[in-house]
């Protein structure tokens, strides 16, 4: 793990109840707490008090500003820390800190600059209005990236390096991850995906359905012109 030159990246907002399980099980993974990012991305609870609690890095919005921002800080900050690979993962422990070394395998094996967690093989524990939209938006991103898109709203992700220099990514919420898909594909740059479980634990999603079809929807259109 230590030959690999990435970190992991973890957007949150209030998310002091899951926090500190998460860091504890990345720890088991990534041995160095300087390969570590939280972006507090306008919390009001104790989610940058348990940050600083564990010694990783970490960078605070004053306000809100939507996952987009807060992965868009956390890119900028990668980048002037040369780091090869950027991993994301949430920080409500829908994603396995455990599963880390597949997607450097995956890459090591394919050479691919995106590699996504795809949680479509087992569907049963997702609700289904997001297998809906999940389904809808993977199919129409592998139209226009004419690359097989598995789950496009998947936000446990291992982005190479020469992927973030190159692309220029103005969205601010979570379509940022479909503008991302978009024009990661278009420009050519090799997408795979490792399966992942699906996990729900009865958790408020902070994904507003209505408001973020409808960015996609803009996002995927204006790509289009």
């Amino acid at each position: 793990m230590e030959e690999v030159n990435f970190c992991v990246v973890i957007p949150a907002f209030n998310s002091e109840k899951t926090l500190a399980e998460l860091l504890e099980r990345v720890f088991r993974v990534v041995l160095s707490k300087q390969k570590i990012l939280v972006v507090d991305d306008g919390s009001t609870d104790k989610t940058l008090e348990i940050a600083k609690n564990f010694g990783v890095d970490f960078l605070k919005h004053t306000k809100n500003k939507g996952k987009g921002e807060a992965l868009k800080t956390a890119f900028l900050w990668a980048k002037e820390k040369n780091f090869d690979f950027v991993l994301t993962l949430d920080a409500d422990l829908q994603h396995l800190p455990e599963l880390i070394p597949l997607f450097l395998e995956n890459q090591k094996k394919t050479k691919s600059d995106l590699v996504i967690g795809s949680r479509m093989k087992v569907l049963s524990k997702m609700p289904v209005h997001r297998i809906a939209s999940n389904k809808i938006t993977s199919f129409l991103l592998s139209l226009r990236t004419k690359q097989k898109i598995e789950d496009s709203q998947s936000g446990f992700r291992l982005h190479s390096k020469r992927l973030l220099e190159k692309l220029n990514l103005v969205s601010s919420r979570y379509e940022l991850e479909s503008e991302l898909l978009i024009k990661a594909g278009l420009q050519g740059f090799k997408i795979t995906f490792v399966d992942v479980p699906t996990i729900y634990n009865g958790e408020k999603s902070e994904i507003r359905v209505f408001r973020d079809v409808s960015n996609f929807v803009k996002i995927y259109f204006k790509s289009l012109f």
